[in-house]
């Protein structure tokens, strides 16, 4: 995970596995963690998937994680390579924040998804960034739960046109209310906070939101993509309603997070002239309780910290840590309010349907039924009811039919409340 000397042979001198990384970091990160615990002590490279969730760091057993810090990519990005510094080569998720997060048991994850320039335009019949949206959401969730960490805060860094599709993946796990399929909800409850670095927000100006993306297709692509396929680049300068519909709906839940901008500092040379890629106003609009900071590197370079001295290194990091220690209280207490809201919920639907049920029973049939009240059994307070009486006072229902019982096995249980009065 860290820089290590390689061993030395009788004939040549040990060499860094970085040789431009600066001394400062050789002597810090020698393939140890603070604790002393080697990270890699291969020295080579950490293995990323190309696609899906990569875990590059977790705290050593038997810590368990307090939050989790997920990294997203923009477009014709790369799991890898779009954090790694050019010069030293060093891969700063995994070699440079997990030591300054240590105290914060942070959990820290790169998300790969094909990035070709395809995905941010509009599709006759598919919108792209909802499909690249749900499989993250699916992938996190499941890799969360499979680890019984559904309710770990999660922290995301998106750099580009990868903000575009974290924000589409939480306005997808936000609008989940089906509860077979809860548990991808579940992201947009642990969500704390969100660092967007370069990513266009392009609000009312849409006039100019063709011409950014076109930019930043002509600093992330290929030459020869952009000069063979220039159908793609007219759609992303279009009136691209995905993007926009995006930006309308994330305003709705943005309040929910804590939110910093990052905006680049350094124009992009774009066949001669400088350019701002995404400008100031795009990236870091002003908005009331969101953070805004420049980073002084261009679009491409304002996501890969080559050491601690970067530029933006400080107020990166600085947020990232800053919100694994808030989060953990936060998250809580949403998962608190969700928990209350969903058992609200699930007693209203038990109330329905009995009463439904009890409209279409003959009088001859109710008057041999027996008198029961319904619990759910998710309630850890049995002497709660879905009426919401104590156990003083209980809302008592008569029971439907056999076959409409079955409908509430799962989730409720019948007890009989006939009183002794009654048995007498």
């Amino acid at each position: 995970m860290h820089p290590v000397l390689r061993a030395a042979s009788s004939t040549h001198t040990a060499q860094p596995l970085w040789p431009q990384m600066p001394i400062h970091l050789r002597s810090r990160w020698n393939g140890s963690r603070p604790n002393g615990k080697q990270s890699n002590p291969s020295g080579q490279r950490i293995p990323v998937n190309r696609f899906g969730l990569t875990e590059v760091h977790s705290p050593t057993l038997p810590t368990k994680p307090n939050v989790d810090v997920v990294f997203v990519h923009g477009l014709n990005g790369d799991p890898h390579n779009t954090w790694t510094s050019e010069t030293t080569k060093v891969f700063w998720p995994a070699q440079i924040l997990p030591p300054i997060l240590e105290d914060e048991k942070a959990r820290v994850l790169v998300y790969g998804y094909d990035a070709d320039v395809t995905s941010f335009t509009d599709g006759a019949s598919k919108d792209k960034i909802h499909n690249h949206a749900e499989q993250l959401i699916a992938d996190l969730a499941a890799n969360r739960r499979i680890r019984k960490a559904l309710e770990r805060p999660i922290i995301w860094i998106a750099h580009s046109l990868g903000g575009l599709v974290v924000k589409r993946a939480l306005i997808h796990s936000a609008e989940i209310r089906g509860i077979k399929i809860e548990h991808l909800r579940s992201i947009f409850v642990s969500t704390y906070g969100i660092l967007f670095l370069g990513t266009p927000h392009h609000g009312s100006d849409i006039a100019h939101w063709g011409n950014r993306l076109e930019w930043i297709c002509s600093v992330m692509l290929p030459k020869k993509v952009m000069d063979s396929q220039p159908q793609l680049i007219d759609a992303l300068k279009t009136n691209n309603e995905t993007l926009q519909n995006i930006d309308r709906q994330f305003i709705q839940i943005l309040n929910r997070f804590h939110i910093y901008f990052f905006h680049e500092g350094k124009p992009t040379n774009l066949k001669g002239t400088l350019k701002f890629i995404v400008d100031e106003t795009s990236a870091s609009p002003t908005v009331q309780d969101v953070e805004r900071a420049v980073i002084q590197a261009d679009h491409s370079h304002m996501c890969k910290f080559e050491n601690e001295n970067a530029p933006g290194f400080d107020l990166v990091v600085e947020g990232i840590q800053r919100y694994a220690e808030e989060a953990p209280a936060k998250i809580k207490r949403n998962w608190d309010a969700e928990n209350k809201e969903r058992m609200t919920v699930k007693q209203a639907e038990a109330a329905e349907l009995y009463s439904g049920r009890l409209s279409m029973i003959h009088p001859w049939d109710a008057s041999n039924m027996k008198t029961a009240s319904v619990k759910n059994t998710q309630q850890s307070d049995s002497t709660s009811t879905f009426g919401g009486e104590s156990s003083q006072g209980r809302e008592q229902r008569t029971l439907p039919s056999t076959e409409s019982q079955e409908n509430f096995d799962e989730r409720y249980i019948v007890e009989d409340v006939t009183s002794e009065k009654e048995m007498a």
